[in-house]
């Protein structure tokens, strides 16, 4: 019997030693999930024809006898651009109708020129070059020339099929009515809008 208490007893002390010396265990929390953010990018593509329309002021100046005049220009264009990634090449035909603050009679501005440009998405700047043609009947005579034109400008799309955009360019003609040294500077700044097909 001594025994039996004995061994109950040394249970007892064995039991509550375990129990004193429990740990509960250790359960770590799952890292918060990452939730990945889509990256936007403008995927928005200058390839393809256009045509729109123009309209714009400029000044017309020989360098003989300070002959000046102020002149408007309206007129449509039509073009077709490449996207190579960053740049963007192209050509356009554009043909305006010159209506100078001192003449009775308009003339007629026709332009072939190559651009290339700067894809930034929505916005493209641009650098112009290509050949000028002016046609014009005057009192003192008939002008038909052709030579330079070269400028910049940038366009913005306003939806992908719509661009506005603005334009300043220059055109040289030299010798103007086979006149040796008489030459016609003009400029010409014009706002653009354009639908890309």
């Amino acid at each position: 019997m001594k025994f039996a208490i004995a061994a109950v007893a040394g249970s007892l002390v064995a039991g509550s030693a375990f129990a004193g010396g429990y740990t509960a265990p250790v359960v770590e929390e799952a890292p918060a999930p990452v939730i990945a953010t889509p990256v936007t990018t403008d995927v928005s593509d200058w390839t393809g024809f256009y045509a729109g329309v123009q309209y714009g002021q400029g000044d017309a100046e020989f360098n003989i006898d300070n002959g000046d005049t102020d002149f408007d220009a309206y007129g449509v264009h039509a073009g077709y651009n490449y996207d190579l990634g960053n740049w963007v090449v192209g050509g356009e035909l554009d043909y305006n109708k010159i209506d100078a603050d001192d003449l009775d009679d308009k003339g007629d501005l026709t332009r072939l020129r190559a651009r290339a440009g700067y894809d930034l998405g929505k916005f493209m700047p641009y650098v112009t070059l290509g050949a000028a043609h002016l046609s014009q009947d005057t009192a003192a005579g008939d002008i038909s020339e052709t030579d330079v034109t070269y400028g910049i400008g940038a366009e913005y799309k306003v939806t992908e099929q719509f661009t506005v955009g603005a334009e300043y360019t220059k055109q040289d003609f030299s010798d103007v009515a086979d006149v040796d040294g008489l030459d016609l500077d003009t400029d010409m700044i014009q706002m653009r809008a354009s639908y890309n097909f």
